[in-house]
């Protein structure tokens, strides 16, 4: 069976899994040595771009495009997550994050959060390149966020089911997604990368039904 300690319950008194915090601390990392370099702070005011050249998601890297360098094409379907186009791009996905993050480590177990993250970024990633073919790069970990609310949305489908409830807050919530997408895709004139929040929570989706399938009805995983 997979590896971690069966749960009964979140606890709301247990400290934030390393995993995650690590997924934190790293993406601001990140995004705090580059708005010092923008600042002239640190480096130079050039490393962002230079970051974004070899990190970010180019989407015509799988149309044909050549790569600075020959794993990008693989790489950028994860580096593309660390990276964020500002503070308030990135405290708006950590704060997500971090929430849906410990739900999920709480319902699962630790080692799912890396994992989920990780599957749920590559995912978006991938559709963004699939789905468009914009020459503007992609940055942000909206798509493995994205991938956590289809995990949560997963767990809340089955616990409705079981209590014999109606799905439709269910329903309603990822209706409101949808539209809250199309919103601000149209309101940021085409500059919300809504394909790997797509991709991403189809990813969480699936990831949530093998995890539940898996799962025990009081959370955790048997050993």
């Amino acid at each position: 069976m997979p590896p971690g300690p069966a749960r009964r319950g979140a606890d709301p008194f247990r400290p934030l899994p390393r995993s995650l915090v690590a997924l934190a601390l790293v993406i601001a990392g990140i995004e705090l040595v580059l708005e010092l370099s923008d600042r002239g702070l640190l480096s130079d005011p050039g490393l962002r771009s230079r970051v974004y050249m070899v990190g970010a998601f180019w989407s015509g890297l799988l149309h044909g495009a050549r790569p600075v360098f020959d794993l990008q094409p693989w790489t950028m379907l994860l580096t593309h997550a660390f990276l964020h186009g500002g503070f308030l791009h990135m405290a708006m996905n950590l704060a997500v994050l971090l929430g849906l993050g410990r739900f999920t480590a709480d319902r699962y177990g630790d080692w799912t959060v890396l994992p989920s993250f990780l599957v749920s970024a590559a995912a978006g990633g991938l559709a963004f390149g699939l789905l468009t073919g914009d020459p503007t790069p992609m940055v942000g970990a909206s798509g493995a966020v994205f991938g956590f609310i289809g995990i949560w949305t997963v767990w809340d489908w089955r616990r409705l089911v079981r209590a014999g409830a109606s799905v439709r807050p269910v329903v309603t919530r990822v209706l409101a997604l949808a539209a809250m997408n199309a919103i601000f895709f149209f309101g940021l004139s085409g500059m919300l990368a809504w394909q790997a929040h797509l991709g991403g929570f189809l990813a969480g989706v699936l990831l949530g039904m093998w995890f539940e399938r898996r799962a025990p009805v009081g959370g955790g995983f048997r050993r």
